[in-house]
């Protein structure tokens, strides 16, 4: 019988935090984000910032925690599982915000990306307007990667993003404020390509894909970013996550799923889906 707790094992699977919203809809958000993991393989855990009250007809309202409630579990699965990468969704308000900041440095949270969730696919607000500066001053100095959308990195560098050169002025503004990466996405550029803009000080690579023709693009930003989160937890380099998230979450675009009335989810599990034979016929 020895003394004391045995040592801690090498864990039997890499590990992954969102600290993001619940979507009652289960097309993006925390939801997303599990599935997301789970469809690559990695072990999920969630600190959740908010529930919304949405489908795929829009968001009706939702419900902070409390900045206490949600620093509390990070601290709770980060000192007893360990999180080998974690992202950020929806944080809603700046005291959350805030509080995210202050236990992720506290728990050192590797390996941080950064989805700086201003607004829903159909337009409602899910972060407070004086929520920006505290995201700019306290949580991007913290990440590996920052994954903006074209508004959002107009909201975080000041000035409206609109063109490729606007991208490039963005991506360097933004990385001033201190995280390691910016992946400025431009799915809302015109053009038959979706094209994303990667630096990191060091380098610039645009990133294309396939513009896949579908209404039903819930949750894109959400699966991209978790996805980059979950070969980073892999032990993937950044660059290599990055491209290996933007594959993932074309496929999860082609493979969208006609639920609802409204804008249906990008299918996360649809590497699934095609090795039982699927496909995606009707779709």
């Amino acid at each position: 019988m020895t003394d004391g707790p045995s040592p801690r094992q090498r864990p039997p699977r890499a590990r992954a935090l969102t600290i993001a919203g619940s979507d009652s809809g289960g097309g993006a958000g925390i939801q997303a984000d599990l599935k997301t993991f789970s469809a690559l393989g990695v072990f999920g855990m969630t600190a959740i910032t908010a529930v919304t009250i949405q489908n795929t007809k829009g968001v009706a309202g939702f419900e902070e925690l409390s900045p206490t409630t949600v620093a509390e579990q990070i601290r709770a699965v980060a000192g007893d599982i360990g999180v080998d990468a974690a992202k950020t969704g929806m944080l809603a308000s700046a005291a959350i915000v805030e509080a995210v900041a202050e236990s992720a440095a506290e728990m050192s949270l590797p390996n941080i990306v950064v989805d700086p969730v201003f607004v829903s696919k159909h337009g409602h607000p899910l972060l407070a307007d004086d929520a920006v500066d505290a995201l700019r001053r306290s949580v991007l100095p913290l990440a590996k990667l920052v994954t903006p959308n074209l508004a959002e990195a107009a909201g975080l560098a000041g000035f409206e993003v609109a063109t490729r050169d606007d991208m490039r002025r963005a991506a360097t503004t933004i990385l001033a404020l201190g995280p390691r990466a910016v992946l400025v996405k431009g799915g809302h550029l015109e053009g038959d390509r979706a094209t994303d803009l990667f630096v990191d000080g060091e380098r610039e690579e645009w990133l294309e894909a396939d513009r896949i023709d579908t209404p039903h693009t819930h949750g894109t930003g959400c699966t991209l970013s978790s996805a980059i989160t979950a070969h980073l937890a892999r032990g993937e380099s950044l660059a290599n996550a990055v491209r290996e998230g933007k594959a993932f979450v074309t496929e999860a675009i082609r493979h969208a799923l006609p639920l609802g009335d409204g804008i249906g989810p990008v299918d996360q599990l649809w590497s699934i889906a095609v090795l039982r034979g699927e496909g995606s016929e009707g779709r």
